[in-house]
């Protein structure tokens, strides 16, 4: 009896200050015009796409990195289809869901981008309100992250990341307001909760409120259609069924928290076998992940996937998705 193999695709969030993709840029013309189309339709040039310095300004700064991941995961997409392969299933962090729903088919690359782009119209905090912070929680084994962060009032449960690979911790986001995130960390043994650097911005917890509130009307002018591939969200335990659930992921994403473990669990459940890794936000070798899966950031990386797919006879469901 024949097994059905499948593959998916693992779309790291979070806006990293460092470029990535810079030599797989060099090697591939698929990439090259990608960036020159995401460059017109954003009013960036592909410089500041690829690897100049972000801009300061909280916002701004957001849009610009949100924008270079997105590209970076939309290239790797288009390189390996080049190649021939295709996920079976698709999923992500916060960004990277919704880049997961693109390239699904549920909205077009121009809409994602004018909406990412959109959001550097909205207002910065103002500097005399509290900083916020973001920071990685290694709770231990039979503990419980609320443990942590009890009795530290605005300090929020921003995201469950899964077990590490040996079993020993749970890593998790923590989000919230610095003051008390800081005393958190000095709170606890060095190294169980370590605040992020350059990392102002309280995402998946409700001090992201105003942005929300901002975004909204943006996300309601974009006719999302249903997901022509499996989509696994990163809010709920479930699969983005149509439009609306789609709509509903963009719309809740900033204030609600993510888990990694939706999408892997999901993914193993529709039989993945092999996952493409793209972003840093998901560290290569950290995590137990119930599949192998390969972290691309590099021209090698890209011939690592063609021959994995091939060797392990991973075959492609009909879509319907015009090929890139």
């Amino acid at each position: 009896m024949e097994v059905s193999m499948a593959l998916g695709y693992l779309l790291g969030g979070g806006v990293g200050t460092e470029p990535h993709g810079i030599e797989l840029h060099r090697e591939y013309a698929v990439m090259q015009r990608l960036y020159e189309q995401i460059a017109e339709w954003t009013g960036l040039t592909v410089g500041q796409i690829l690897e100049e310095d972000l801009p300061e300004a909280q916002e701004e700064r957001q849009s610009v990195g949100s924008i270079r991941e997105t590209a970076l995961a939309l290239a790797v997409h288009d390189i390996l289809a080049e190649q021939g392969v295709h996920p079976s299933a698709l999923g992500g962090l916060s960004l990277g869901a919704m880049t997961s729903s693109c390239l699904a088919g549920a909205l077009t690359r121009q809409e994602l981008f004018g909406l990412l782009r959109s959001t550097r119209l909205c207002p910065d905090p103002d500097p005399s309100d509290p900083a916020h912070a973001l920071a990685i929680a290694a709770v231990p084994a039979g503990q419980s992250v609320e443990t942590f962060v009890g009795g530290f009032e605005g300090v929020y449960v921003a995201g469950d990341m899964g077990d590490t690979a040996d079993g020993a911790l749970r890593i998790h986001m923590l989000g919230g307001l610095h003051e008390p995130m800081a005393a958190l960390a000095g709170s606890l043994p060095e190294g169980l909760v370590t605040l992020m650097p350059g990392r102002g911005i309280a995402q998946h917890t409700p001090l992201r409120a105003p942005y929300q509130t901002f975004i909204e009307p943006h996300i309601d002018a974009i006719g999302f259609g249903t997901p022509k591939l499996p989509v696994l969200s990163c809010l709920d335990r479930r699969q983005l069924a149509s439009g609306e659930d789609v709509r509903d992921l963009f719309k809740r994403n900033p204030t609600t928290p993510i888990s990694l473990p939706y999408v892997y669990e999901g993914m193993h459940e529709l039989d993945v076998q092999l996952g493409v890794v793209v972003g840093p936000a998901i560290p290569a070798g950290l995590l137990r992940i119930p599949f192998p899966v390969v972290h691309v950031e590099q021209p090698e990386h890209i011939e690592k996937v063609v021959s994995s797919v091939f060797e392990l006879g991973i075959e492609y469901p009909e879509t319907g998705l015009a090929p890139c």
